[in-house]
Protein backbone atom coordinates (compact mmCIF):
# COMPACT_ATOMS: atom_id res chain seq x y z
CA UNK A 1 0.00 0.00 0.00
CA UNK A 2 1.49 3.83 -0.99
CA UNK A 3 0.38 6.56 1.11
CA UNK A 4 -0.87 8.84 -1.27
CA UNK A 5 -1.08 11.87 1.24
CA UNK A 6 -0.53 13.04 4.62
CA UNK A 7 -0.35 15.97 6.15
CA UNK A 8 0.08 17.84 9.44
CA UNK A 9 -2.64 19.17 11.08
CA UNK A 10 -1.65 21.88 13.54
CA UNK A 11 -4.40 23.58 15.55
CA UNK A 12 -4.56 27.30 14.61
CA UNK A 13 -7.84 28.72 16.10
CA UNK A 14 -9.62 27.70 19.30
CA UNK A 15 -13.50 27.78 19.04
CA UNK A 16 -15.45 27.52 22.71
CA UNK A 17 -18.69 26.36 22.90
CA UNK A 18 -20.87 24.17 24.03
CA UNK A 19 -23.29 21.29 22.26
CA UNK A 20 -26.53 23.85 22.51
CA UNK A 21 -24.46 26.67 21.23
CA UNK A 22 -23.49 24.39 18.17
CA UNK A 23 -26.75 23.64 17.64
CA UNK A 24 -28.11 27.38 17.41
CA UNK A 25 -25.74 28.59 14.97
CA UNK A 26 -26.39 25.54 12.22
CA UNK A 27 -28.48 27.66 10.81
CA UNK A 28 -28.72 30.79 8.69
CA UNK A 29 -31.61 32.56 9.88
CA UNK A 30 -30.42 32.38 13.74
CA UNK A 31 -27.02 33.66 12.74
CA UNK A 32 -28.91 36.67 11.00
CA UNK A 33 -30.70 37.00 13.80
CA UNK A 34 -27.82 37.18 16.35
CA UNK A 35 -26.39 40.06 13.70
CA UNK A 36 -29.49 42.28 13.79
CA UNK A 37 -30.15 42.13 17.57
CA UNK A 38 -26.56 43.53 18.09
CA UNK A 39 -26.43 46.42 20.05
CA UNK A 40 -30.31 46.50 19.79
CA UNK A 41 -33.79 45.29 21.39
CA UNK A 42 -36.10 44.20 18.86
CA UNK A 43 -39.05 42.49 19.67
CA UNK A 44 -39.86 39.59 17.41
CA UNK A 45 -41.78 41.44 14.73
CA UNK A 46 -39.27 43.55 14.40
CA UNK A 47 -36.94 40.58 14.29
CA UNK A 48 -39.05 39.73 11.42
CA UNK A 49 -39.28 42.41 9.68
CA UNK A 50 -35.03 43.08 9.67
CA UNK A 51 -34.99 39.23 8.34
CA UNK A 52 -37.69 40.56 5.12
CA UNK A 53 -35.39 43.25 4.54
CA UNK A 54 -32.29 40.99 3.87
CA UNK A 55 -34.89 38.01 1.44
CA UNK A 56 -35.22 35.61 4.84
CA UNK A 57 -39.02 35.19 4.34
CA UNK A 58 -39.85 33.59 6.96
CA UNK A 59 -42.95 32.93 9.29
CA UNK A 60 -43.47 34.59 12.57
CA UNK A 61 -44.15 31.19 14.09
CA UNK A 62 -40.94 29.86 12.90
CA UNK A 63 -38.72 32.91 14.20
CA UNK A 64 -40.23 32.21 17.21
CA UNK A 65 -39.08 28.79 17.37
CA UNK A 66 -35.31 30.51 16.07
CA UNK A 67 -35.53 32.46 19.28
CA UNK A 68 -36.09 29.67 21.52
CA UNK A 69 -33.41 27.97 20.57
CA UNK A 70 -30.60 30.80 20.51
CA UNK A 71 -32.34 31.82 24.22
CA UNK A 72 -31.93 28.11 25.29
CA UNK A 73 -28.52 28.03 24.42
CA UNK A 74 -27.53 31.17 26.23
CA UNK A 75 -27.04 33.39 22.98
CA UNK A 76 -29.99 35.92 23.62
CA UNK A 77 -31.94 36.91 26.26
CA UNK A 78 -35.28 38.64 27.18
CA UNK A 79 -33.84 42.26 28.12
CA UNK A 80 -37.55 44.14 28.41
CA UNK A 81 -41.06 43.48 28.53
CA UNK A 82 -43.81 45.88 27.96
CA UNK A 83 -47.70 45.36 28.93
CA UNK A 84 -49.47 46.38 25.46
CA UNK A 85 -53.46 46.53 25.44
CA UNK A 86 -53.39 43.14 27.57
CA UNK A 87 -50.73 41.42 25.95
CA UNK A 88 -46.68 41.19 27.04
CA UNK A 89 -44.09 42.17 24.39
CA UNK A 90 -41.09 40.76 24.20
CA UNK A 91 -37.57 42.54 23.22
CA UNK A 92 -34.83 40.26 22.84
CA UNK A 93 -31.28 40.97 22.99
CA UNK A 94 -27.73 39.47 22.74
CA UNK A 95 -24.30 39.33 24.32
CA UNK A 96 -22.59 37.57 21.70
CA UNK A 97 -21.36 39.42 18.38
CA UNK A 98 -20.94 37.34 15.26
CA UNK A 99 -18.19 37.64 12.66
CA UNK A 100 -19.07 35.66 9.43
CA UNK A 101 -16.56 36.69 7.08
CA UNK A 102 -14.34 34.23 5.12
CA UNK A 103 -10.58 34.57 5.57
CA UNK A 104 -8.18 35.24 2.56
CA UNK A 105 -6.57 32.25 0.65
CA UNK A 106 -3.49 34.01 1.86
CA UNK A 107 -4.01 34.95 5.45
CA UNK A 108 -1.48 32.33 6.84
CA UNK A 109 1.33 34.21 4.99
CA UNK A 110 0.14 37.47 4.95
CA UNK A 111 0.06 37.76 8.73
CA UNK A 112 2.08 34.61 9.66
CA UNK A 113 4.71 37.70 11.46
CA UNK A 114 2.06 38.76 13.59
CA UNK A 115 0.27 35.95 14.71
CA UNK A 116 3.96 34.51 15.47
CA UNK A 117 4.83 38.07 17.25
CA UNK A 118 1.50 38.13 18.94
CA UNK A 119 1.32 34.60 20.35
CA UNK A 120 4.69 35.44 22.16
CA UNK A 121 3.25 38.59 23.96
CA UNK A 122 -0.22 36.89 24.36
CA UNK A 123 1.49 33.44 26.23
CA UNK A 124 2.93 35.64 29.10
CA UNK A 125 -0.65 37.16 29.64
CA UNK A 126 -2.43 34.12 29.53
CA UNK A 127 0.22 32.56 32.22
CA UNK A 128 -0.25 35.33 34.19
CA UNK A 129 -4.32 34.77 34.18
CA UNK A 130 -3.74 31.19 34.68
CA UNK A 131 -1.49 32.22 37.95
CA UNK A 132 -4.18 34.60 39.18
CA UNK A 133 -7.21 32.40 38.26
CA UNK A 134 -5.77 28.82 38.65
CA UNK A 135 -7.19 28.13 42.45
CA UNK A 136 -10.85 29.01 41.15
CA UNK A 137 -10.66 26.91 37.89
CA UNK A 138 -8.74 23.90 39.76
CA UNK A 139 -11.65 24.32 42.40
CA UNK A 140 -14.21 24.33 39.87
CA UNK A 141 -12.86 21.22 38.25
CA UNK A 142 -12.32 19.21 41.37
CA UNK A 143 -15.77 19.79 42.79
CA UNK A 144 -17.07 17.46 40.09
CA UNK A 145 -16.89 14.37 39.97
CA UNK A 146 -14.80 13.53 36.85
CA UNK A 147 -12.77 16.11 36.11
CA UNK A 148 -13.28 17.22 32.19
CA UNK A 149 -10.33 17.65 30.07
CA UNK A 150 -9.21 20.74 28.75
CA UNK A 151 -11.31 22.70 31.66
CA UNK A 152 -8.57 24.97 32.62
CA UNK A 153 -7.83 25.82 29.24
CA UNK A 154 -11.75 26.34 28.17
CA UNK A 155 -11.68 28.73 30.83
CA UNK A 156 -8.54 30.76 29.94
CA UNK A 157 -9.97 30.78 26.75
CA UNK A 158 -13.26 32.51 27.66
CA UNK A 159 -11.43 34.70 29.85
CA UNK A 160 -9.49 36.23 26.97
CA UNK A 161 -12.51 36.29 24.52
CA UNK A 162 -14.38 38.14 27.09
CA UNK A 163 -11.63 40.71 27.55
CA UNK A 164 -11.20 40.91 24.15
CA UNK A 165 -14.55 41.50 23.18
CA UNK A 166 -14.59 44.29 25.80
CA UNK A 167 -11.76 46.14 24.39
CA UNK A 168 -13.20 45.88 20.87
CA UNK A 169 -16.54 47.03 22.48
CA UNK A 170 -15.00 49.88 24.71
CA UNK A 171 -12.60 51.66 21.79
CA UNK A 172 -14.27 50.39 18.76
CA UNK A 173 -12.94 49.82 15.91
CA UNK A 174 -9.09 49.34 16.29
CA UNK A 175 -7.88 49.87 12.97
CA UNK A 176 -6.64 52.95 11.75
CA UNK A 177 -8.85 54.25 8.79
Amino acid sequence: MSTLLQKEIKINKILATNMEQAKALDDQARLRILKILYHKQLSTEQIVAELHKDGYKKATTTIRHHLDILKEAGLIEIVKMEEIRGAVLKYYGTTVRVFGHKLPPNFENEFSKTIADTSVKLEKVIKNIAQNAGSKMKKKNSSKNNSEPNYEEYILVEIVNRAMAKVFEDNGSMVQK
